[in-house]
């Protein structure tokens, strides 16, 4: 069923133009409303009973949600065409821009997979024990509590648990924690008088579902903030305290946690045979989800907190981020330029925000200068996941530039190293990332920025990042340059010095991603740049240190196909002429062993140097003195013989 957009001007406030809208996001528009939310709300229940609709407020969202339960039917979609466009100093020349934003928020948006989280309630709450037995006598009759106290006077009270030692470690997240304790020692209930507490030991485990860091120490955990069912405050804070009670209450039940990367260990480029490659994503994961798993990594999807930052390091695309995937978000970007073009615009810029960024927008349309008619803002959960792929892509779609804008909590450092390289890809000035943290200063800034000139014929970046960076680069870089990009940088070839190398092949055997290629009939080694991940393993690997890599993007042709490092003659046996080894290797093999070592130090034994493995172990076998012989087959017994040690014979 085709969705109808709802318009509403907000009591005059803004301009719209129906038809414009209409042919730029091709959707039926409704006719623009003045009050839809209040006085007119009785046309926006005729409609959404007629039929699937968007209603263009994003404001009013509760009304209308409301006003469909209310009603039996489908809750309708929204976007938000007043704060992101109307409320703004070029309101009026906005128009393309609203076309665009409707055009994206008809499009299906599909929910990310996810796992049911169980919390049954269990709580372990650590902590001196005035602030974390008081805290216990709220929560006992919500939670199945037990207290970790630090080698305290015990309390009186049996409404719940009580036991000492040391919280040492914690693993797992909300529903699934695992934890250690040493120094454990349990209550021992009988007797008269106060409580007192059994033998320590260490190394006491246990699971829960929540836990309450109440001892004011080093969080034992990796960005707290980010794991799920752990709860942290100051001892010394009371409100602090407070406000864990009303948030642990609410942490029992059935939830949803969304799995925010997918991982493919059969394309990780973290080792081969114990030799470190790529750690990008160890080395940037904020919550330590990621650990070493053998050649490759694996992640913890309940720690995981969704940052996305390591799929958008990830130099082999063997973590890919789920929410939303790479295909979703090109497919979005390419909605938004082709609507924004279609509706009359030239040069749009793309501005991408969470939803920090969102409440900024919204401020600065409400009491500032709103966005300029040309910036087109996209919202996500997260940017801390945008990888230079999709910058390319954002530019290769048509865009002018775009703008990164962070919160307080966007972890920068992927996003730096991932623009640095969108730059030496793209060139310089048309990506940027900021971080600005006043309504009117994002606003001031971006009507004062200069607009590259776009890409005159817009292309469709598809597949997986790789593939995207390279048609986008293509795109932007037209004739198929070599571009130097810095160090750490994914694309790149090696450099064999062939002096050094002698075709040992290692390299070969471990490469993850298949870009180094040995030749089965000749002594060759050969490579395809466009397979190289740039992980080090190669160079690190190689026994006489011949192998160096250079970091740059060769957008010809030639870095799709095999390319020839080093070869040399192979070497033909002295016995039956077939070709193996490389001739340099066995010569210098000969000139360090024959008649040196003791095993070569005949003329006939360094001979088998020379020969192939047929040859060699025929060699070995005819040989005196050889260690494989076995006795001699006995001679077959004749009538003959049996006649001739007869004595009448």
């Amino acid at each position: 069923m085709t969705e109808t957009l709802i318009l509403c001007d907000c009591g005059g406030s803004q301009s719209l133009d129906r038809e414009r809208i209409a042919s730029g996001c091709g959707a039926a528009c409704s006719r623009v409303f003045r009050a839809l939310c209040t006085d007119e709300i009785g046309k926006a229940a005729e409609l959404m009973q007629a039929g699937d609709v968007v209603i263009a407020c994003g404001q009013e969202q509760a009304v209308f949600i409301d006003l469909a339960a209310e009603l039996g039917v489908e809750t309708p979609g929204f976007v938000d065409l007043r704060d992101r466009a109307g409320w703004s100093d070029q309101g009026a020349q906005a128009t393309p821009k609203m076309a665009a934003l409707a055009a994206e928020a008809l499009m299906p948006v599909a929910a990310p997979p996810a796992v049911d989280v169980i919390s049954e309630g269990t709580c372990l709450i650590a902590g001196p024990a005035d602030v974390a037995c008081d805290l216990a006598e709220r929560l006992t009759g919500t939670l199945a509590v037990t207290v970790l106290l630090s080698d305290e006077e015990p309390p009186l009270s049996r409404a719940y648990d009580v036991v000492a030692g040391r919280l040492t470690r914690i693993e797992g997240a909300l529903g699934g924690f695992r934890v250690r304790i040493d120094g454990f020692r349990q209550l021992m209930p009988g007797g008269r008088g106060g409580f007192a507490f059994g033998p320590a030991r260490d190394g006491a485990q246990s699971a829960c579902d929540i836990v309450i860091d109440l001892t004011g120490g080093t969080p034992l955990v990796p960005a707290p903030d980010k794991r799920e069912g752990y709860l942290r405050a100051d001892p010394r804070d009371p409100l602090a305290v407070a406000r864990l009670a009303l948030e642990a209450v609410q942490l029992t039940g059935t939830f949803e946690k969304p799995l925010y990367v997918r991982l493919d260990d059969s394309l990780c480029a973290h080792s081969r045979a114990g030799q470190r490659g790529c750690s990008n994503c160890l080395d940037i994961c904020p919550t330590g989800a990621i650990t070493p798993a053998g050649d490759h990594v694996a992640i913890d999807p309940m720690v995981c907190a969704g940052c996305g930052a390591c799929a958008a390091l990830c130099p082999s695309t063997a973590i890919t981020y789920e929410a939303p995937t790479v295909a979703a978000l090109l497919a979005r970007m390419q909605r938004l330029a082709r609507a924004y073009r279609g509706a009359g615009g030239v040069a749009p810029r793309l501005l991408v925000h969470d939803a920090h960024g969102a409440e900024m927008i919204r401020l600065a349309a409400r009491f500032g200068r709103g966005l300029p008619a040309d910036v087109i803002p996209l919202e996500l959960g997260t940017v801390s996941g945008l990888g230079h792929a999709e910058m390319l892509a954002a530019l290769a779609h048509g865009f002018a530039s775009l703008s990164v804008l962070m919160g307080p909590r966007t972890k920068q450092d992927a996003l730096t190293r991932e623009r640095t390289l969108a730059d030496a890809i793209a060139g310089a000035g048309r990506l940027e990332l900021l971080d600005i943290a006043d309504p009117d200063a994002l606003s001031d800034h971006l009507y004062a920025a200069p607009v590259p000139e776009p890409l005159a014929d817009p292309v469709l970046p598809l597949g997986n990042r790789r593939q995207i960076t390279r048609l986008a680069a293509q795109a932007l870089n037209p004739g198929g340059p070599v571009l130097d990009l810095p160090q750490g940088a994914p694309y790149g070839a090696v450099a064999v010095d062939t002096d050094s190398c002698t075709l040992c092949l290692s390299c070969v055997s471990l490469c993850p991603s298949g870009a180094l290629i040995d030749n089965p009939d000749l002594p060759q080694l050969n490579f395809q740049e466009d397979a190289c991940l740039q992980c080090g393993i190669c160079r690190t690997i190689c026994p006489e240190r011949a192998i160096t890599l250079v970091p740059r993007l060769d957008l010809s042709d030639a870095a799709l196909g095999q390319q020839v490092l080093n070869e040399e003659e192979p070497f033909a046996c002295i016995e039956c002429g077939t070709l193996f080894g490389v001739r340099s290797t066995v010569e210098r093999i000969m000139e360090k062993l024959a008649g040196t070592h003791p095993m070569f130090a005949e003329s006939a034994q360094a001979r088998m140097i020379q020969m192939c493995d047929n040859c060699r172990v025929g060699a070995h076998f005819e040989q005196e003195n050889n260690p494989f012989a076995s006795k001699p087959k006995p001679r077959t017994v004749t009538t003959e013989d049996y006649f001739t040690k007869r004595k009448d014979h």
